[in-house]
């Protein structure tokens, strides 16, 4: 049983590396720890929200700032087909527009408008519509994946992908992709004042599956399908073997 809230982020980690299959200057750098957890979400079935006293908002009590102009642009046109009897806010969204001006570390960013403290597109407990995201409940009802419906930040949680230009020692350059837990500290100074987060908890270290196989539609939208390819086969291969588990799955047995 759980013995703990959440467990401390640093703890030994199993990385790997490997050539991307479809770029010989790609390199992808994955955190097999992270990637073998049991993470889920549990997004109302568990969740403590990021703000304490709202945990029926999860993860969307700060609405989801946008990638790019493409992103914003992608999620514009999904908000069109919702309905009002399936978009709570549907109202405020059509007059006063989904998206509002923010700043991120520091520079002006847009992001989903917020409504009484939580994004726009999250429809609260007892909506007869259905409760939770409305663009995640859109690609539900149409047969999409919810990553083609939402906010690139919102699919991507709880992975991190980075990417970075290295110089190796014989000058020739390689972009390092790489793919691991997105913990507090992924939110930038203000992580450490989450009121809880689900990474580290083992309460949502209760998958069936391990991430690298729950996850893999995102992963593939990651890397792309060669290197998840890879990445499944090397997941597959660490798992009949021992290395570095995370914490909060061990502590979720």
């Amino acid at each position: 049983m759980p013995t703990v809230r959440e467990v401390d982020p640093d703890f030994p980690r199993d990385w790997i590396e490997f050539v991307d299959p479809a770029d010989p200057k790609g390199v992808i750098r994955a955190d097999l720890t992270w990637l073998l957890s049991s993470w889920t979400c549990v997004y109302g079935r568990g969740c403590e929200g990021v703000v304490e006293g709202r945990a029926e908002d999860g993860c969307c009590s700060h609405g989801a700032f946008y990638a790019d102009d493409e992103d914003e642009r992608r999620i514009e046109g999904f908000a069109e087909q919702l309905k009002k009897k399936h978009w709570q806010h549907a109202e405020i969204g059509r007059t006063q527009g989904i998206s509002e001006l923010d700043e991120l570390e520091g520079e002006p960013a847009r992001r989903t408008r917020t409504v009484d403290g939580a994004c726009v597109f999250l429809n609260r407990a007892g909506f007869p519509g259905g409760a939770g995201c409305a663009l995640h409940n859109l690609a539900d009802r149409v047969g999409l994946h919810p990553l083609e419906t939402k906010p690139d930040v919102c699919w991507q949680l709880p992975v991190r992908r980075t990417q970075e230009w290295v110089e190796r020692p014989d000058e020739v350059q390689v972009l390092v992709t790489s793919i691991g837990e997105f913990d507090r500290r992924g939110w930038g100074p203000g992580g450490a004042d989450l009121h809880w987060w689900c990474t580290s908890s083992p309460a949502a270290h209760v998958g069936a599956d391990p991430l690298w196989v729950s996850y893999g539609p995102e992963l593939v939208a990651l890397i792309g399908q060669p290197a998840y390819d890879e990445l499944a086969r090397l997941c597959a291969l660490r798992s009949t073997g021992r290395g570095p588990s995370h914490p909060a799955t061990e502590q979720a047995r």
